[in-house]
């Protein structure tokens, strides 16, 4: 980067630290109140929190990882954020009225609440490991990986760095992490647009066209098998995209579990009234139709021009073709200016999803964890000290631990999918039946997270010791390298569905013996919704089908 570069870089860094100060000094609790600190009670608009959940969201992983994957399977990798579009007008719905009805401020309140706290303390543990050992580590270890191979900086000082500028926004609690990442998502948005204009200009130019709209239409003309949503059994990239699976299998259960029953994602919105927080969600929905433009069709057009002759040496790493190279190979090629944009839109997304990230672990372990076990008459201002130390521990923790996990080799987004897949089925079938079916059990609960793990660690190392060729004509088992698999994705539907059986039975079971559930307070007002919303959510509905009915 140049001089220019790095003058709107720091105009960036200036404009969310002076807007972040400006916050925390304008709506700083007087009273030192923990759930005003983590949650921002009351205090987060609706634009807010939309703009919040898409710059928690979107980081290092959809930046170069789904750019990859475009470069790699096509538009097809949209599927995770046109489908989230739709899980969250679900979410506003059906989820989000519970959570706020009862009065829910955490996932593992959520567990003791319905549960017992045994599960719930089980699933705190749970969720601080994978958020600290999974999510920090592989949003900072990617990020720093991108900020490094544009800026030039050392990969361990751009570690250092993001992990600084994310505590310094971290610290003041949620209302400073929703209010700036209103400013994160502008960055990121307009910088993502510019990368997106500066490829199809790319490929304008390089084929003669007249400009980005020609681009658009030479990308697509060149890479027509890059534009199919919906992928047949022959294609190579089934395996990671099975098809219908996507739209009626178990895509849906990563979504629904993802923005549903996440601390991570649902906190920005347990703060606000019903309307507030579902008009937060709606929004949100509606910035998740745009990212593939931003992170997939960048990757599509390096494709493109990969294909007829340039980047042959760019992409490589290590002698062959590294497809998570190609979002990286654009931004360098950006003008003056417009590079230290994307470089500070790809910055944002970073810290943003760092500072979410960050918050959650402190509100899990401070309100499930310390409060519970180590220190139950503790003080409002103690739990948010303790908040904030917990917060610098985990980022250096993040920090120290990173570079040994082998994300380089996985690559972040397949590294997040995988740890999280092997659980997520369990517990969003632990969340399902416990918001819905009062005769759902403890021990019910037990078993869907624990048989559930178990069972998705035996689906995905089956393949080595039992020829599953038998279901090759079923479409659930796939040759790679010689060895059938079941996908991935079909893999968490099947493990959904069994827990699903092995709840209903061990409840119904339990019911019979005499055992008392303690069912949520729920009635069927609660998931009706103003017309405004209603009409924003059908909107939402049938743009993303006519995106599958348009890209089949």
């Amino acid at each position: 980067m140049e001089t220019k570069d790095y003058i709107v870089f720091l105009c960036y860094f200036i404009i969310v630290a002076g807007y972040g100060l400006y916050i925390y000094y304008k709506k700083k609790s007087a009273s030192g109140d923990s759930k005003d600190y983590f949650l921002a009670e009351g205090s987060l608009t609706w634009w807010a929190i939309g703009a919040s959940l898409i710059a928690s969201n979107i980081s290092a992983e959809q930046f170069i990882g789904m750019s990859g994957s475009g470069f790699k399977i096509g538009l097809a990798i949209a599927t995770y954020e046109w489908m989230a579009a739709v899980t969250l007008v679900v979410v506003a719905v059906f989820f989000l009225p519970v959570y706020l009805k009862n009065k829910i401020f955490t996932m593992p309140q959520f567990l003791n609440q319905r549960y017992n706290g045994t599960v719930a303390m089980i699933m705190a543990v749970f969720w601080l490991l994978l958020y600290i050992v999974v999510n920090l580590t592989s949003i900072l270890f990617l990020g720093a990986l991108a900020v490094s191979s544009i800026s030039g900086i050392d990969f361990q000082a751009c570690m250092i760095g993001l992990a600084i500028f994310a505590i310094f926004i971290t610290l003041g609690g949620m209302k400073v992490i929703g209010y700036t990442d209103v400013i994160q998502v502008f960055f990121l948005i307009l910088g993502g647009l510019a990368t997106t204009y500066l490829a199809l200009n790319l490929v304008s130019d390089h084929f003669g066209g007249g400009g980005v709209l020609d681009g658009l239409g030479i990308v697509h003309n060149k890479a027509q098998d890059h534009f199919h949503m919906i992928l047949k059994p022959d294609n190579p990239n089934y395996i990671d995209l099975p098809g219908l699976s996507v739209l009626i299998g178990g895509m849906w259960i990563i979504n629904l579990n993802y923005w549903g029953c996440n601390q991570y994602i649902t906190q920005r919105a347990l703060g606000a009234d019903l309307p507030t927080a579902r008009n937060g969600l709606l929004f949100a929905a509606g910035l998740k139709l745009l990212m593939p433009l931003i992170v997939v069709l960048p990757g599509i057009a390096a494709f493109v021009l990969y294909n007829d002759g340039l980047f042959q040496q760019e992409m490589l790493a290590g002698g062959e073709l590294n497809p998570d190279r190609a979002y990286p190979v654009l931004l360098n090629l950006l003008p003056t200016g417009l590079k230290g944009l994307s470089f500070a839109a790809l910055t944002a997304a970073v810290v943003a999803s760092l500072a979410g990230k960050a918050n959650s672990v402190a509100t899990i372990f401070t309100l499930d964890i310390y409060k519970k076990i180590f220190d139950k008459d503790a003080s409002e201002r103690k739990l948010v000290n303790v908040g904030k130390i917990t917060i610098v521990v985990s980022m250096i923790l993040a920090i120290f631990i990173a570079p040994y996990l082998g994300i380089d080799k996985k690559g972040g987004f397949q590294y997040i999918q995988e740890y999280t897949g092997f659980v997520s089925p369990g517990v969003f079938a632990m969340f399902l039946l416990g918001f819905f079916w009062k005769k759902t059990t403890s021990n019910a609960a037990l078993f869907a997270t624990i048989v559930g793990f178990l069972l998705s660690i035996v689906l995905k190392f089956l393949p080595g010791y039992m020829d599953l060729s038998f279901l090759a004509s079923t479409g659930f088992a796939i040759p790679v390298d010689g060895v059938y698999e079941i996908p991935f994705i079909d893999r968490i539907g099947f493990v959904f569905i069994f827990c699903l059986i092995g709840m209903y039975i061990i409840s119904m079971y339990e019911h019979k013996k005499g055992v008392v559930t303690h069912g949520l307070e729920i009635d069927a007002t609660m998931f009706k919704t103003k017309t405004g919303f209603a009409v924003g959510a059908l909107i939402v509905i049938g743009i993303t089908a006519a995106l599958y009915t348009i890209f089949w």
